[in-house]
């Protein structure tokens, strides 16, 4: 009885070690500062070579044309009301602020002309690029965050099906096919708006403001502006897929769709700046 009792105790002992075992064992690690660090050039460089790797899959045909009509619905009529909302609100206060300073010259002849140079071409593409960024790349990267932590992209490589010709290749063909679509009725809409504001508010005549819009806004910058478009679309889904396919666990969901949205945005001011650059850099040199 008196060698029970003294292996109760080492038993105790014995069954609390093997716990804090397990508990060192499952408790997980805390990435470090300079993995944090070198997040933003890695996800750049990794969506570099998923955008390499969709347009060999591209050029060799290997697009399955179910799931791409099942993504353009969510990036198409899905986020068509949220554009249009803000490419007219947009077309409203760039009116006001345009039509205010011309009124003190005297040229409120060419609002449309100043509207069509710097709306058209500039702001109704990144606002409608920046829309689809925040609800549908966002969603990508939601999506393929969670079927990355819950093993289902392993599921896919077990089956044999490649994960880019799956997830990535449809979500980058139904944006570049989507965005120049909603950037087209979305810049149609803004027009509208400004229009209205310089009638109804500054006596402006229809028919001067359209005729300065087309005399400024031509058939070249309407197809820089589909080419910025199908860049843009391109980009918003590699951002998207990137962030997705490199999620780590369940708390980094949440993070990498915020990280998507916010490296999109930042992505699309400055490629946009240095396609106007190429697209139209010689309209001030032949202006002087």
């Amino acid at each position: 009885m008196v060698k029970a009792s003294r292996n109760v105790p080492r038993d105790f002992r014995e069954q609390a070690l093997s716990r804090k075992q397990l508990s060192k064992r499952a408790k997980p690690r805390t990435p470090s500062v300079e993995v944090d660090q070198k997040s933003c050039p890695y996800h750049i460089v990794m969506s570099c070579f998923l955008g390499g790797q969709v347009l060999l899959r591209l050029l060799q045909g290997r697009i399955s044309r179910r799931h791409v009509m099942e993504h353009m619905v969510s990036a198409g009529p899905r986020a068509l009301t949220p554009a249009l909302l803000t490419n007219l609100f947009a077309g409203m206060i760039f009116t006001i602020q345009t039509a205010r300073e011309l009124v003190r010259y005297g040229a409120l002849h060419s609002l449309g002309g100043a509207f069509a140079v710097a709306f058209c071409r500039e702001l109704s593409p990144i606002l409608t690029a920046a829309i689809l960024a925040g609800q549908v790349g966002s969603a990508f990267a939601s999506e393929i965050g969670c079927m990355k932590v819950t093993d289902q992209i392993d599921a896919l490589k077990v089956l044999r099906t490649d994960p880019v010709d799956y997830l990535v290749v449809p979500r980058v063909v139904a944006c570049c096919i989507m965005l120049p679509v909603l950037t087209v009725i979305s810049l149609a809409i803004g027009i509208g708006g400004g229009l209205f504001v310089a009638q109804y508010f500054y006596q402006a005549q229809p028919t001067v403001f359209l005729e300065s819009v087309r005399s400024l806004l031509n058939l070249s910058d309407l197809t820089t502006v589909l080419i910025k478009a199908v860049i843009f679309g391109a980009m918003i889904a590699l951002s998207g897929c990137s962030w997705g396919l490199t999620t780590t666990n369940s708390k980094s969901v949440g993070r990498s769709t915020t990280a998507a949205v916010v490296s999109t945005w930042v992505s699309l001011f400055v490629i946009d700046f240095f396609l106007s650059l190429i697209m139209f850099g010689d309209i001030g040199v032949a202006i002087h």
